[in-house]
């Protein structure tokens, strides 16, 4: 390995329980052991992704969050004794491997439960709330400390934890983490006094309201906690490690309102004075370890780092927590290797916490290891796959169900939580298949009938692999997308089994037929962008014009249509000095079912930090030479001046050929969607040739 990282692959140790290295997959909902959002059982999807992690040198595991009372069905974690039995034959399996694994429980979520349309319904509706209860117990589901608005549904309070609930939980704590212990697991991690989640709003004043002992003072607000890690002390023995998730700082103004890096805001949730001094009260109570980052979710952006809040984004925070407490500290967020490893090395930090990296690529930690880091395959921090929980004005988690009961998959890795629906089978007959098209679908294609054992053309027009995606890379945010297409690059040489045409136009199937015969064809020829029909439409920059160099577009440009691409346009303009404004015709910026919260909040949160002009409900009319005439939901007109025009207003299927009985379509000339849906798409018909 590059000497820069021998720091991370030095051992430490958690109490008396000693690590191989400093890299820790921090928790990801959906890789529970225990089953995701469905009655408690012993998971051998979760296994299978977990095992496959530790043989690839990870240091230390945590799997998926696990309510000890269950949100679907209920129950509680500890009344399924042979899920345990299964457990220890898997902790067996682990230790083989060298690595060590801790269990995460977790008291839920409160006010930051991602309730549905159907479980806000249960909620204001007591008839159908009654029907539901079976099934979505809201008294528990939605329980917080104090009342105070959903997160996701904001027209819903949650309902003040009764003291005996509270009490039966911390009991449940202590129970599940000793039939843990007994199964040969390494230690228990406590989630959370982190990212806003139930026990993380007790210890807040702006979310716990209480007057009672669990409510009010310092004490009492981190009382919760800290009777949990005492009652599972009192359970398993001292010894025994015991974790903690936690938040450094909320990073939190309001309810649904974070703070952006740069802002000057008053803090709402814990600051770092208050932080300073609940680290060392949270370790004299008994934890051994705290796994750290910043946010909750009404700062989502922090533990769930979009591309968009750059690399390494609460390792300032963490590294000053470390200075009050003599345990090991871990920390989350965007985390470059080389940057841990130098923080580790000055006795800054610990070790390296790091999640959805271990869903794109689960032997990235080998790669490392083995000096073969132009192997790995990068995280681009999109969560279409992995959490992809949205929302948008008078919208609660708008989140298809299949993602709801299956988390923790990956945009660009289908066999990820998916190995039943996903995965490598040599071809009954081996065919010639043509692939029109070079961009991520195309290449994805390609490798996937490579590797079953076809043969593969693939022919790309332009002298490039990569597609339309090169453009929607160029923004310097996206420096992860940017190394995606480059990995694509290098991995697709690889299979002699491909051989690539570049500067070669397909045109129809007899062109195809004059290079030979193919058996199969996928097309891959991406999608157009819609063009706006109005008056003066002709003064128009197209969104993709713009990304591809056409961006002499003054110091006010105005955006017509915001979206995903609209808002990365503009959030690209104002790093470069520019002033936007954009123009949307629903009724919040980012009205798309797909776009994590995470995501999605980063930039609204940032596009009110700057002022940015924003139009809600609001279309145009015409194009001036000044800018546009707008109008309202009203339908009052006015005008908005600009510098330039730039239109994000959609796309359109381009395929070059129809779907037929041996002619497949990949990506968006099939239908329009984002590179979670080009990747699987390309799978799910590589796989049946």
């Amino acid at each position: 390995m590059q000497k820069q990282y021998e720091p991370l692959f030095t051992p430490w140790k958690i109490r008396d329980v000693e690590i191989r290295n400093r890299i820790v997959m921090t928790s990801m909902g959906g890789t529970s052991l225990f089953g995701w959002m469905e009655p408690a059982h012993f998971d051998k999807e979760a296994a299978k992704f977990i095992l496959e992690r530790c043989k690839n040198n990870v240091g230390l595991i945590l799997p998926g969050i696990a309510p000890v009372k269950n949100p679907m069905m209920g129950g509680w974690l500890y009344s399924n004794k042979r899920m345990y039995k299964e457990l220890k034959e898997f902790m067996d399996e682990v230790h083989k491997t060298g690595a060590k694994l801790f269990v995460q429980l977790t008291a839920g979520f409160g006010r930051s439960m991602a309730l549905n349309s159907l479980m806000a319904k249960c909620c204001t509706n007591k008839v159908f709330g009654a029907i539901m209860k079976p099934i979505f117990n809201m008294n528990w589901i939605n329980a917080a400390p104090s009342a105070t608005p959903n997160r996701w549904a904001e027209d819903v309070i949650t309902k003040p934890l009764k003291e005996k609930q509270i009490l039966k939980f911390i009991k449940a704590f202590a129970k599940t983490a000793k039939l843990c212990q007994e199964a040969g697991v390494d230690g228990i991690e406590v989630h959370a006094v982190h990212e806003g989640y139930l026990l993380d709003q007790f210890t807040m004043r702006y979310s716990n309201l209480r007057t009672d002992k669990w409510g009010g003072s310092f004490e009492n607000r981190y009382r919760f906690p800290v009777e949990i890690v005492k009652a599972i002390k009192k359970a398993c023995g001292e010894n025994y490690p015991v974790s903690l998730r936690y938040s450094v700082v909320s990073k939190t103004k309001g309810f649904g309102k974070g703070a952006v890096p740069g802002e000057e805001y008053v803090e709402v949730g814990r600051d770092m004075e208050e932080s300073e001094k609940a680290a060392k009260f949270l370790q004299d109570a008994g934890y051994d370890m705290l796994n750290c980052d910043n946010g909750t979710y009404d700062a989502w952006y922090w533990a769930h780092p979009p591309g968009y809040i750059g690399r390494n984004v609460n390792l300032k925070e963490v590294e000053h927590i470390k200075k009050f407490v003599s345990i090991p500290v871990v920390c989350a967020g965007n985390m470059d290797a080389d940057v841990a490893a130098k923080s580790i090395k000055e006795g800054k930090l610990d070790g390296m916490g790091v999640a959805r990296q271990f869903l794109v690529d689960p032997a990235w930690v080998s790669k490392l290891k083995d000096d073969k880091e132009e192997d790995i395959k990068p995280c681009i921090q999109c969560h279409n796959g992995c959490f992809n929980m949205c929302h948008y004005k008078g919208v609660a988690n708008d989140q298809a169900l299949s993602d709801a009961i299956h988390m923790a998959r990956c945009a660009l890795n289908p066999e990820t939580m998916q190995s039943g629906k996903y995965y490598i089978s040599p071809a009954k007959k081996k065919k010639h298949v043509a692939i029109v098209g070079g961009g991520i679908g195309g290449m994805e294609a390609a490798i996937v009938l490579a590797k079953r054992g076809h043969q593969v053309t693939l022919f790309e027009k332009s002298n490039e692999l990569g597609g339309i995606f090169i453009t929607a890379a160029v923004p310097s945010f996206k420096e992860s997308d940017r190394r995606l297409i480059e990995w694509y690059k290098r991995e697709i040489v690889k299979y002699p089994a491909i051989e690539i045409k570049l500067g070669f136009e397909v045109k129809d199937k007899e062109s195809l037929a004059k290079v030979a015969h193919f058996d199969e064809i996928i097309v891959a020829t991406g999608a157009e962008s819609n063009h706006l029909r109005i008056p003066g439409s002709e003064r128009c920059i197209r969104a993709v014009d713009y990304l591809n160099g056409n961006n002499k577009v003054g110091d006010n440009p105005i955006i017509i249509g915001g979206g995903l691409t609209g808002c990365e346009i503009a959030y690209d303009l104002e790093l470069h000095g520019k002033k936007p404004s954009i123009i949307e015709m629903k009724n919040d910026l980012i009205a798309v079912r797909g776009v994590c919260l995470a995501n999605s909040s980063y930039l609204r949160d940032y596009f009110e930090f700057k002022k940015t002009p924003v139009y809600l409900e609001t279309s145009v009319k015409e194009v001036t030479d000044d800018g546009v005439i707008a109008v309202d939901k009203n339908g009052k007109e006015f005008e908005i001046k600009g510098s330039a025009i730039i239109t994000s207003v959609g796309y359109k299927p381009m395929p070059l050929m129809k779907k037929g009985r041996h002619v497949h379509l990949v990506g968006d000339c099939s239908s329009v969607g984002n590179l979670r849906t080009v990747i699987w798409r390309a799978w799910d018909v590589a796989m049946k040739i």
